[in-house]
């Protein structure tokens, strides 16, 4: 299905709407949407179990200083409905407040809700151009993301299921795929003979910042490496689509997930971790155990790093190391693609490192690492860095999230079977940590993370 013009009236109906993704990420995202767009035409409806007589507050805080009239439009209309969304009645109901025109209904829910909400959809007259937005976690093993999806695929058709994964919104990943696609110099190096190991590592110097209600049922692994990280490296070591605008990428995604898993034995392949008391840029943090709202039984990891590949022709035997934990010092946010060195017949040139690709996901910089000729005798080697910014996007990764679902636009959704693959790869290393097959190593906050590994 094409993408929608700018002036197709929506209504976004938001399920959990009085929770922190709304305000925090999904409701800012808008308001950068609608004030580069004016034309657009949104409408937005919140919605929980609770009421919330601050709802247009709540939209005004979270817009900021974003104006104009597509701006003044939605605040002027936005409304907060009370439904239980797992009642097939009051569901109902909630859907009757929306206008002519295409509906999207954006799941900011647990998955088990979600679930519900699916099965009471089931049960009452839809609208006639309805699309789900599903926001991560699609379940939360395997069989329950492949139940979700079976629910979801029976209400409307497949190409008006979205899956949110906002780390495909994130400027750097697009910065990605242009620097893969629109040029002839990268894309024939990404392959098994020329690349010697990948490295996606997501760094965070937050803690907990009272999360635990969401995080300590959840962990690093499942929080980070089951959804971004293995989302991020799909992009990376997909083949290349013949179009971006057609929904091709996520089933090419989904090849590069098919064909991957955690290389064995586990114990020897991943690691994991958890924050102790320490400082951060002068912030002070508890131990992760002592912050409120945590169960220490839980024995819940703040940092795991694992290490995966994919069984292609193109990739087979490269390691992909997958990291990320919070309350780290000095944090690395990047993609690193290093290159074989040069073969045993080039040592006279000093037995030169391999090149190396980066992409800073936090601030978009590209840079090449090489060797060059040394400064007396051109068989000496220096290091040379080539690098330069991207230009800033104007949007942020919730607002690129946000243009595309009211585009229309699946070219950067998860697939179902995507969300699925997710699951199956990480649920070895989940099951490590909770047999305590790979221990949970201590590491202070503001460290670089657990010192033995």
């Amino acid at each position: 299905m094409g993408a929608m013009t700018d002036t197709t009236p929506t209504t976004l109906i938001v399920l959990g709407a009085s929770g922190d993704l709304t305000s925090r990420l999904l409701l800012p995202g808008l308001g950068e949407v609608l004030a580069l767009q004016p034309e657009r035409q949104v409408r937005v409806i919140g919605s929980a179990r609770t009421d919330k007589q601050d709802w247009r507050d709540t939209v005004a805080q979270a817009f900021g200083d974003s104006a104009g009239p597509a701006v003044e439009r939605t605040l002027e209309t936005t409304e907060w409905v009370t439904a239980d969304a797992s009642s097939p009645q009051e569901l109902a109901q909630l859907l009757e407040h929306a206008d002519d025109g295409r509906v999207v209904l954006y799941f900011a829910l647990a998955p088990a809700v979600t679930g519900k909400v699916l099965d009471a959809l089931s049960e009452i007259e839809l609208p006639q151009d309805l699309w789900l937005a599903l926001e991560k976690p699609i379940g939360t093993d395997e069989d329950s993301a492949r139940e979700l999806n079976r629910l979801a695929d029976r209400l409307v058709p497949a190409d008006r299921i979205l899956r949110i994964d906002h780390f495909l919104g994130e400027p750097a990943v697009l910065d990605l795929v242009g620097l893969r696609f629109a040029n002839r110099i990268i894309e024939p190096l990404l392959h098994r003979d020329l690349v010697e190991s990948i490295s996606i590592t997501f760094d965070e110097t937050l803690g907990l910042e009272g999360r635990a209600g969401f995080y300590d049922a959840t962990g690093a692994i499942r929080d980070m490496h089951q959804s971004h990280l293995l989302q991020v490296m799909g992009v990376l070591m997909m083949d290349p689509p013949s179009s971006i605008a057609d929904g091709e990428i996520p089933e090419l995604i989904s090849q590069v997930l098919a064909r991957t898993s955690v290389i064995g034995p586990i114990e020897q392949n991943m690691a994991a971790g958890r924050y102790t008391a320490g400082s951060i840029d002068g912030r002070e943090l508890p131990s992760y155990v002592d912050e409120e709202g945590v169960d220490p039984a839980n024995g819940t990891e703040t940092w795991a790093r694992l290490t995966v590949e994919v069984d292609s022709w193109r990739w087979q035997g490269v390691p992909v190391h997958l990291r990320s934990g919070k309350a780290i010092g000095s944090p690395h946010q990047e993609v690193l693609v290093r290159f074989r060195p040069v073969p045993a017949g080039a040592q006279e040139f000093g037995d030169p490192a391999g090149d190396i690709l980066r992409v800073d996901l936090a601030t978009g910089e590209i840079s090449l690492e090489l060797s060059a000729g040394g400064p007396f005798d051109p068989r000496g080697t220096s290091r040379v860095t080539l690098s330069s910014a991207t230009p800033e996007s104007p949007f942020s990764a919730y607002g690129s999230v946000v243009r595309r679902m009211l585009d229309a636009d699946r070219s950067f959704s998860v697939s179902a079977e995507a969300s699925q693959h997710c699951w199956r790869i990480v649920q070895p290393a989940i099951d490590a940590v909770a047999d305590g097959l790979v221990p949970v190593q201590d590491y202070q906050a503001g460290s670089e993370g657990p010192e033995t590994i």
